[in-house]
C-alpha cells in the first residue's frame, strides 16, 4: 500500500513538473498605468483560454520597452502606435513587426489656466511630447486648427523647426511625455497622451484640442520581425482583441479608448 501511494505521488509530481515545463510563457512590456490594467485582462483571458502565462513588465518611458524588445528581454510590447514604432525602427535599426492592433488613445491639449483654445494668448508657452511622432502629432493638430503653419503638414515627425508661420508667437517646450502632467502648471498648454493624462486625473472632455476617433495613431502589439507568426503571440493578440478587454478599456479611459481592431 505504501509503495502504491509513493508511486502515485511520484507520478503526480512528475506530471506536474512536465506540465509546468510545457506551459507557454511570454513577457509583454507596457507603460505603467491603465494600459497595464487593460493588458492584465488580456493576460487572464490568455491563461484561461490557452493556458498561456503572460508576464507583464511595466516601464515608465517610451524608449526602454523597444530596447528591451530588441535585445530579447521581452517577447512583445503594447504601448506605441505605428508611426512611433516606424521612427524607432528607422533611427535605431530595430527589426520589428506588428502582431496586432489595440486602441486609439487620442492625444489632447490641456491647460490649467484657460478653458477654451480661443483664450490662449499670443506668446503662450506650449509643452509638446519630445518623442519623434507624438510631437508631430501635436503640431499637426495645431496646424489643422490654423494656430500655426507647418512647412509640410503631412510630416508625422514635424518639430518646432518645421513651423513656417507662428503669428501668435507661441513658445514651444519639448518635454518627455511622462513628465508633461507635472509641467502643466508651469505652461499655458500641454499636449498629453492619454497614457499619462488619465492617471493624472485629466479627462479628454476637458482638453482644449483633441483628436477624434478617425486618428491614424492606432496603438499596436509590436514584436521582433518573424515572431508575429508565433502561436503564443497569436494567442495573446486574440486574447487582447476581445470584448472583455474593450470593456475594461472603456471603463478605465471613460470612452476615450477606441478599439482599433474593429
Amino acid at each position: 500500500m505504501r509503495k502504491t501511494l509513493i508511486g502515485a505521488l511520484a507520478i503526480s509530481t512528475l506530471s506536474l513538473a512536465i506540465a509546468q515545463a510545457n506551459a507557454a510563457e511570454i513577457k509583454v512590456g507596457t507603460v505603467a498605468g491603465p494600459e497595464t490594467d487593460v493588458m492584465q485582462v488580456a493576460a487572464d483571458i490568455a491563461k484561461e483560454k490557452f493556458d498561456l502565462d503572460v508576464e507583464i513588465v511595466e516601464f515608465t518611458d517610451y524608449v526602454t520597452p523597444n530596447a528591451a524588445l530588441a535585445d530579447g528581454s521581452l517577447d512583445a510590447n503594447a504601448y506605441q502606435h505605428e508611426p512611433y514604432m516606424n521612427a524607432m525602427v528607422r533611427d535605431r535599426g530595430y527589426d520589428f513587426a506588428i502582431a496586432g492592433r489595440t486602441f486609439v488613445y487620442p492625444i489632447g491639449a490641456y491647460s490649467e489656466k484657460y478653458d477654451s483654445i480661443d483664450e490662449l494668448p499670443d506668446g503662450a508657452t506650449i509643452a509638446l511630447p519630445n518623442d519623434p511622432s507624438n510631437e508631430g502629432r501635436s503640431l499637426i493638430l495645431m496646424h489643422n486648427l490654423g494656430l500655426i503653419q507647418l512647412d509640410d503638414p503631412e510630416n508625422l515627425e514635424a518639430t518646432p523647426l518645421n513651423v513656417s508661420e507662428n503669428e501668435h508667437d507661441y513658445e514651444f517646450r519639448e518635454i518627455e511625455a511622462a513628465q508633461l502632467p507635472r509641467v502643466l502648471p508651469d505652461v499655458d498648454m500641454a499636449f498629453i497622451n492619454n497614457t499619462f493624462a488619465q492617471p493624472a486625473g485629466l479627462s479628454l472632455d476637458d482638453a482644449l484640442i483633441k483628436e477624434g476617433p478617425e486618428s491614424p495613431y492606432v496603438n499596436i502589439i509590436a514584436v521582433r520581425a518573424g515572431d508575429e507568426d508565433r502561436e503564443e503571440i497569436k494567442q495573446l493578440v486574440e486574447a487582447y482583441q476581445s470584448d472583455e478587454v474593450a470593456a475594461k478599456a472603456d471603463e478605465l479611459f471613460k470612452g476615450s479608448a477606441v478599439p482599433g481592431w474593429e
